[in-house]
């Protein structure tokens, strides 16, 4: 494709226009006039054939595959090939999806002369979690004389997946991470006597009658005790609510402004002289684009982070996502390949506007789940008709697993009197309406508190950090 330029008008402005009007006004210079105008287009005409097809030779190459955190800044390595080997002026565009922030649409660089590739580094910032792709890419190169740009579309395959950012949570538990902390670092003495079957010997004067295996024990004609041994590791399974109760909006999710460089030519593989554009600052503004965080968000994060922590204590982490059926489940496992396999999984997961079916995980936790388990459920609970359901579900639940439920506080889930931010009458019924909320969800807790489940409303901003305070809690008191 190719376009005009503002010289070409420019001149023609300059040389058409005044000389078509002083022919038509004196009959001797109209020769004259047509010559000019003739010459012009003459020239314009040589100008866009020589300019066809000079893009033919140059490409853009991207990585096959990108992984970004969400609200992290990033780059893009873009390689421009260039077969002729001739320096020229190169307008590049890539068609970043809205999610992807950048502080510049296109950039232009100078390609280097007998530099078959050049590379150039593109600025992002990613504001949303997913799986995004480029599959093609602009490039724009004027004529020799400048009167038109040629523009070229070229295919690119380049797949982008931006990750919840962990960065954050993980600050607040360095001491886990860094293995430098009081938090599971060191090793801990082991209380009781563990449930795992190890093996079978003779009865020795001060074992308990229930551990006599009474089978042996008639088999051989002398009484055989059973010996247990302390589980080393355990199976942990957050269990992720991605229905409609996860779609809400939480505060928080709004990220800084990009702060990047226009990109330039930095290094090419001859080592021709190289080429930089002018630099500049420049920072987008906090509205450019304001996807916000959802309460799923919260829960991809901290589900990521608790794996990580039953990583470092040595346990198995295991995922499952529900909504009106199981979306996702991994067996729990360790190990780097499989936590890649967990966070590639569920990087993509949004909410689905439909009704959670606690009947169904339930049901599908009872089958596939054998082993006695420590489950994470992520969920809400504020509707009293699907808490009903819940606590129905929990109570078959609990018997074999241990499970500890949380949720995220409302915002104006507090007790009546506790928040002095009261200055009109519309306040005072919104608390009343808050404490409303919480004295039910405070009932909810008292009914599943006596079927064995642990309820916790927890903060927004310390929902990762308390999960794994609830995890080491339960290692320490080997409640599994």
């Amino acid at each position: 494709m190719i376009v005009p330029t503002n010289r070409l008008l420019f001149w023609f402005a300059a040389i058409a226009l005044p000389f078509s009007a002083l022919g038509a006004l004196y009959a001797e210079a109209m020769l004259l006039s047509i010559v000019l105008i003739a010459a012009m287009l003459v020239v314009a005409v040589v100008d866009a054939a020589l300019a066809l097809g000079s893009l033919d030779a140059v490409s853009l190459q991207l990585p096959p595959l990108l992984r970004f955190s969400k609200e992290r800044d990033g780059v893009i390595e873009v390689i421009v090939k260039n077969s002729s080997r001739q320096a020229r002026r190169l307008r590049i565009g890539l068609p970043l999806p809205p999610e992807i922030a950048s502080a510049q649409d296109d950039v232009v660089v100078t390609l280097p002369a007998e530099a078959e590739q050049s590379r150039l580094e593109w600025a992002c910032r990613p504001r949303r979690r997913g799986n995004f792709h480029l599959r093609r890419g602009y490039l724009e190169s004027p004529s020799r004389l400048g009167f038109w740009n040629v523009r070229r579309t070229v295919p690119v395959q380049c797949e982008l997946r931006v990750y919840p950012n962990l960065l954050t949570e993980r600050k607040d538990l360095a001491a886990l991470f860094l293995r430098r902390g009081a938090i599971g670092v060191h090793a801990q003495r082991q209380i009781g006597k563990g449930r795992d079957f190890e093996k079978l010997r003779d009865y020795v004067p001060g074992d308990s009658f229930d551990e006599i295996h009474w089978k042996a024990t008639a088999r051989h004609g002398r009484p055989v005790t059973k010996v247990f041994q302390i589980e080393r590791t355990q199976e942990v399974y957050v269990i992720i609510d991605a229905s409609r109760l996860s779609a809400r909006q939480v505060a928080g999710g709004g990220g800084k402004g990009v702060t990047s460089h226009q990109p330039s030519v930095i290094s090419n593989q001859r080592g021709a002289p190289q080429s930089r554009e002018t630099t500049s600052s420049l920072v987008t503004d906090d509205c450019l684009l304001n996807t916000g965080s959802t309460v799923l968000d919260r829960f991809l994060t901290a589900a990521l982070i608790l794996g990580q922590a039953a990583e470092q204590q040595g346990d198995l982490f295991g995922l499952l996502t529900f909504s009106d059926r199981v979306e996702t489940f991994l067996r729990a496992k360790n190990g780097k390949a499989h936590y890649a396999a967990c966070r590639d999984a569920i990087y993509t997961l949004e909410p689905r506007p439909i009704t959670p079916d606690f009947d169904e995980i339930s049901s599908f936790i009872r089958t596939r789940l054998r082993r006695r388990a420590l489950l994470v459920f992520l969920t809400s609970l504020d509707d009293p008709v699907l808490a009903e359901s819940f606590i129905r579900n929990m109570a078959l639940l609990s018997g074999q697993h241990l499970v500890l439920v949380n949720m995220i506080k409302p915002p104006d889930a507090d007790p009546l009197f506790s928040r002095p931010d009261v200055s009109e009458l519309d306040d005072i019924y919104r608390h009343l309406g808050g404490h409303l909320q919480w004295h039910s969800l405070r009932e909810l807790e008292k009914v599943l508190q006596r079927r064995g489940v642990r309820f916790s409303l927890l903060a927004n901003e310390r929902l990762a950090s308390d999960l794994v305070s609830q995890y080491i809690g339960v290692k320490q008191r080997q409640l599994l």
